[in-house]
């Protein structure tokens, strides 16, 4: 269940981050306001997992599955390059989550 809410807590993150780019400075309230609540309650599921999850892996996850998010965001919504080079590098930071996972918990 842990996992779960880490997961659950990483695209939070994403969707926090995004919302601060749609929020122009903070000069849009809407998207402020989304920012404020996504990036809250993205912090408070964090902190609940980290009862059960080593810190280390649970920060590493959290932070990956957010910048997974993002980068991928960028290229289909900011258009952004879409390079292989790009690609390439969000796979190994996929691969670092699935590593962190499995050497915590022995199972993918």
């Amino acid at each position: 269940m842990a996992w779960g809410i880490l997961i659950i807590a990483g695209l939070l993150e994403t969707v926090w981050a995004l919302a601060m780019k749609a929020s122009n400075g903070f000069t849009h309230p809407v998207w402020t306001v989304v920012t404020v609540v996504a990036a809250g309650v993205s912090f408070w599921l964090l902190g609940y997992a980290l009862k059960f999850l080593p810190v280390g892996s649970a920060y590493a996850v959290w932070t990956g599955i957010g910048a997974v998010g993002v980068a991928i965001a960028g290229v289909m919504i900011f258009k952004e390059p879409a390079t292989f080079l790009r690609f390439g590098s969000i796979g190994l930071i996929v691969l670092g989550i699935a590593g962190l996972k499995v050497s915590t918990t022995g199972q993918p």
